[in-house]
């Protein structure tokens, strides 16, 4: 496995640190705001706020990074700072040191993700990419599962000790950054003129190739139906099964995902990379569609399983068919546009869900997002994607 470089290994052991640290957390994170304070009210605010953060700041970090030509001194900046920002709360509690804590972990992962991606873009070619992206993002959720099955372990010993939590979650963490000063940066063409305007996240759209655009529009289409994954758990307690099989059902769903990703994404550069995407849609609208029939503990774990499987065979596969569309010195720009726009079009479809939660019924948000998911597998399957020329 020769394409799997130095460079991609180290990157996604970053990762794989950086999720153990992150998804330690996640399991606790809403009882410990409640603890020190924070309404149902507050907690929205503040999700919101941080994922626009992450979202507007990815776009425009992917440009500056092009424009540079440097790639590494943005993903160390962003790990060190979403390290630092995720164990500030274990230290001050109060709301507004919470607030600016949440945004510049997520600021933090803005900086990093579109140079990350592009690193991993540039050390590998064009039929390699569906392995490198999927093995890369099963190393990165494989750190989520661990995540939690740690925060499950140490709560069972010490019930209630949040803030001791957010400390230990430093330690990996820091590994993880520790880790980017193996990495060697390959030098690239740069730009002199850098903008620091930050509406510059939009201004690769209108040079973009044609082919960029319109994977855009599929890509952006379908993340208008791809809510929070906080709903799937919601519907799971409104099942009236425990916080256990919540948390199960999490942990599960991140290991299909991990063990999938890399198989996964070795046969999307054997069979297509378009075809994966489709395939993985498709099973994204099969899932949803259950979601909102669906109200046992059997049936949850089949879905959780499947929502695996697409997750696999999306993620990584997304950022290679963009990073294919592109030359090599845009492919932070392209990224970084996409997943700054996408988060942004996930805010949106979160917040029509919760609206169709309370309104409507809880089955309706699943039940529209699969029957638009199933839209945007048509508009795929008519996608003509050819890979830019002298893409490498």
């Amino acid at each position: 496995m020769k394409y799997l470089t130095r460079t991609i290994w180290i990157l996604s052991l970053v990762s794989l640190f950086n999720d153990v640290s992150s998804e330690m957390l996640y399991p606790v994170l809403p009882l410990f705001l409640q603890s020190i304070g924070f309404t149902s009210v507050l907690i929205g605010l503040l999700e919101g706020l941080a994922e626009a953060t992450a979202g507007f700041s990815k776009g425009y970090f992917g440009r500056l990074s092009d424009s540079a030509g440097r790639r590494l001194p943005f993903v160390q900046l962003g790990y060190f700072l979403s390290v630092v920002a995720k164990s500030m709360p274990g230290v001050f509690t109060f709301i507004p040191w919470v607030f600016t804590a949440r945004t510049t972990d997520k600021l933090g992962k803005g900086i990093r993700t579109a140079a990350r991606d592009a690193i991993l873009s540039d050390d590998t070619s064009a039929e390699n990419k569906g392995k490198v992206f999927g093995f890369h993002r099963g190393m990165d959720t494989l750190g989520a599962a661990i995540g939690p099955a740690l925060a499950l372990v140490f709560l069972y010993y010490r019930p209630g000790q949040y803030r001791v939590m957010f400390l230990l979650a430093f330690i990996p963490g820091m590994l993880g950054v520790l880790l980017t000063l193996f990495i060697k940066e390959k030098k690239l063409p740069h730009t002199p003129k850098v903008s620091f305007r930050f509406t510059q996240m939009f201004d690769y759209i209108p040079t973009s190739p044609p082919a960029y655009k319109q994977l855009m529009v599929a890509l952006l289409l379908f993340a208008l139906f791809n809510s929070s994954d906080l709903f799937l758990l919601m519907k799971i307690k409104a099942g009236g099964l425990s916080d256990q099989a919540v948390i199960g059902c999490y942990i599960l769903y991140n290991l299909v995902f991990a063990l999938l990703s890399f198989p996964i994404g070795i046969l999307a550069d054997k069979l297509g990379l378009k075809k994966t995407m489709i395939f993985g849609l498709a099973i994204f609208a099969i899932v949803y569609a259950g979601f909102g029939l669906n109200d046992t503990l059997e049936g949850f774990i089949v879905l959780f399983v499947l929502y695996g499987i697409y997750a696999a065979s999306t993620d990584g596969i997304s950022k290679a068919l963009i990073s294919n569309m592109v030359p090599k010195t845009e492919t932070a720009s392209a990224i970084g546009t996409y997943t700054g726009l996408s988060s942004v079009a996930m805010l949106l479809a979160s917040t029509l869900a919760g609206v169709l939660w309370k309104y409507v019924s809880p089955s309706a948000v699943f039940l529209v997002s699969a029957a638009g998911t199933a839209i945007v597998v048509l508009y795929f399957s008519w996608l003509n994607l050819k890979p830019k020329a002298g893409q490498s």
